[in-house]
């Protein structure tokens, strides 16, 4: 054994009964919306019972932004880790269910595309179905999409049902999301997390302390009290009041490859059913989101400042909604990037005090998410031992940019040239990660992904085959299916499909006018 194992294993001994006091006790996170309430119920959760208590300061004279209300399958994962019912969520944030994204306009105009949850049909000799797919289209069987993947055959036809294991096929690969009011949302998480013992704290904080080693020691409120915790969550926004104006992390900007830097937010009335899907239409400087909720439908257009005026653009998004605001739109400025470092010293960084990446594929919700769960593998003890931040941040920060490339892909491909904007976005130069990529799918076919991605295989591939991305060829262990076998499987999934589709009822079903609801 070296002297160096031997003094950390002697140290270790020493420590062992220590280790109590060296816990975690108190824990303070600044601001609430989404995120803080989140982060709130899923420590509230995880350390119940071990005598940490968690506080909120939310201020009464700052306002969340709030506009984020599509989500992806994780946020259904998040509600059974929390014992939360899952119609009285619906219920009570004027939910409605998201089966994917169907993106109109973004190769080129005329044309769309989807992004769906769930299955797309099954592997076949092994190999992602995808992989058939190649091989069906070059053996000139011309498959149809929807035939394939159940979620979007369902968004197309506005039904809706739930997966079942026990009826199998395609219904078995149902997955699915959800659309809410995020403002209802932090209502309802405040309430989850008050009864789960969190204490909320009704302050400004007008700055922190520091120790002579950098670590926050206080929060100071402007009426100058003081709250002292030993971890920091800092979950306060684009002005990331802990990480960057006390800490000084840092800022890593990515406008080089996504120059989208405003959104305009504006809600409206729903002109009609429902659809069980987030809709991205793209436009001439950006992209406008419409997400149907049970008492309204947000709205909004993501758009390059460099491209068009604030002016232009909300004019542009009044004309292509055709509807009357329930409420003023609503201009957002941002930066899309990350922090240098999304845990520093005693302070963790959420959702959008940790950086920026534009709605486009719903993850903002599920990137704080995330960074809980992974603070809850790093849980630290009052030692803050370095490698188990830099773990932290290293896994955080590969799953940002991993996010990224998934979102640039959206742009770099497009086939349009009627405006400048996505001329610009045509020949943009790209991180080396994403054209690697870009370059063996269009050698093989293949999408090969890292363990704990959020976008598998399937994912880019969508992207990839609906903005007309075609592979040279297909996976050589396809070529010993014969082509009859293919096209009997072919049809054997088509009538799953099928199945799955005649017998699920219509989406806005699940939303009856006589359903209890509260809207705050």
């Amino acid at each position: 054994m070296s002297p160096s194992i031997r003094e950390a294993s002697a140290k270790t001994d020493r420590g062992a009964s220590q280790d109590a006091s060296r816990r975690i006790k108190r824990i303070a996170i600044v601001g609430g919306g989404t995120a803080g309430w989140m982060a709130a119920s899923i420590l509230a959760r995880a350390l119940h019972g071990s005598g940490c208590a968690i506080c909120v300061v939310e201020s009464p004279e700052i306002g969340t932004v709030g506009v984020g209300e599509a989500t992806i399958p994780p946020i259904i994962d998040l509600l059974k880790f929390l014992g939360i019912d899952e119609a009285d969520f619906i219920r009570h944030t004027q939910a409605t269910y998201k089966l994917g994204i169907k993106f109109i306009d973004w190769r080129d105009v005329g044309e769309s595309y989807w992004h769906p949850f769930g299955t797309f049909g099954e592997p076949i000799n092994r190999r992602p179905f995808f992989h058939a797919w190649h091989k069906a289209r070059a053996e000139g069987l011309a498959p149809k999409f929807n035939d394939y993947s159940l979620c979007a055959a369902l968004g197309d036809a506005g039904r809706f049902r739930r997966p079942d294991a026990r009826a199998g096929g395609a219904v078995a690969g149902l997955r699915y999301a959800l659309h809410f009011d995020a403002g209802l949302v932090a209502v309802y998480l405040r309430a989850y997390s008050e009864r789960m013992g969190v204490a909320r704290l009704e302050r400004t904080v007008a700055g922190a302390t520091q120790r002579e080693d950098g670590f926050l020691e206080d929060l100071v409120f402007t009426d100058n009290t003081r709250l002292k915790a030993d971890l920091y969550l800092d979950c306060s926004g684009f002005r990331g009041l802990l990480i960057e104006q006390t800490l000084k992390t840092g800022y890593e900007s990515w406008t080089q490859w996504l120059p989208c830097d405003r959104a305009i937010a504006m809600p409206t009335d729903n002109n009609g059913p429902r659809p069980p899907y987030t809709q991205a239409k793209a436009l001439k400087a950006g992209w406008r989101w419409r997400i149907p909720l049970q008492h309204r439908a947000g709205n909004g257009y993501v758009y390059s400042s460099a491209h068009l005026t604030d002016e232009a653009a909300e004019g542009e998004l009044r004309k292509d909604v055709d509807q009357a605001p329930l409420a003023d739109p609503r201009l957002l400025k941002f930066v899309t990037g990350r922090r240098k470092a999304l845990w520093r010293k005693n302070c963790v960084s959420l959702g959008l005090a940790s950086g920026f990446l534009e709605p486009l594929e719903s993850t903002s919700i599920h990137l704080a998410m995330s960074g809980v769960y992974n603070l809850l593998d790093h849980f630290p003890d009052l030692n803050f031992d370095p490698s188990n931040i830099a773990s932290y941040n290293a896994m955080l920060i590969s799953e940002m940019e991993r996010i990224r490339d998934f979102i640039i892909l959206h742009y770099c491909t497009t086939q349009r040239g009627d405006t400048d904007f996505w001329k610009d976005c045509a020949h943009m130069s790209l991180p080396e990660t994403l054209a690697d990529r870009i370059n063996l799918y269009q050698h093989t076919g293949r999408a090969p992904v890292k363990a704990g991605e959020l976008f598998t295989d399937v994912s880019w591939f969508y992207i990839f085959e609906g903005m007309g991305i075609r592979p040279d060829s297909f996976d050589p262990l396809m070529d010993v299916v014969p082509t009859d076998r293919l096209r009997e499987t072919f049809t054997a999934l088509a009538a799953s499909t099928k199945a799955g589709l005649s017998s699920a009822p219509l989406h806005d079903q699940a939303f009856a006018p006589s359903s209890p609801v509260r809207v705050a």
